[in-house]
């Protein structure tokens, strides 16, 4: 038997969940950002200048960090559901003003509602993972 990949409803509920992150991020909804980690020692964030193990640290992460320039366009944005209960959500990005191409990747896994509660039926965040490409430097020239 074959793992089903991207059933329709479990890839909706993901895509809605990514969406719900991206509004809450840009916007600096630090609660929603909150609830879609899962509240773990286990979870875990690796930022462009941060290593963040447990929710606890992503949420002081959250808090305090400025609210200013958060605003990013994404692309080659994939989701991809792994029979009903896991997913990967990967895209990149380029925040406004800037040239430099953020990736960023998550882990998606669908908890009982009983144990998270029923806000996006129950999917959250178990390790994410972002980054900025460096931009190769221009080759030296030599003077003629």
């Amino acid at each position: 038997m074959t793992m089903p990949i991207n059933l329709p409803g479990p890839l909706a509920e993901v895509r809605e969940a990514f969406a719900a992150y991206e509004r809450a991020l840009v916007g600096n909804d630090v609660a929603l950002l909150d609830l879609l980690f899962w509240n773990s020692p286990h979870t875990l964030r690796y930022g462009v200048t941060e290593n963040l193990y447990g929710w606890e640290a992503i949420a002081a992460f959250r808090a305090g960090r400025s609210p200013a320039g958060l605003a990013r366009s994404l692309r080659n944005t994939v989701i991809t559901t792994f029979g009903t209960d896991a997913a990967t959500a990967n895209t990149e990005f380029v925040r406004d003003g800037s040239t430099a191409i953020g990736r960023q990747s998550q882990c998606w896994i669908r908890f009982p509602v009983a144990e998270v509660g029923e806000a996006f039926r129950g999917w959250r965040i178990v390790a994410a993972h972002v980054s900025l490409l460096v931009e190769p430097e221009a080759p030296a020239t030599r003077g003629r």
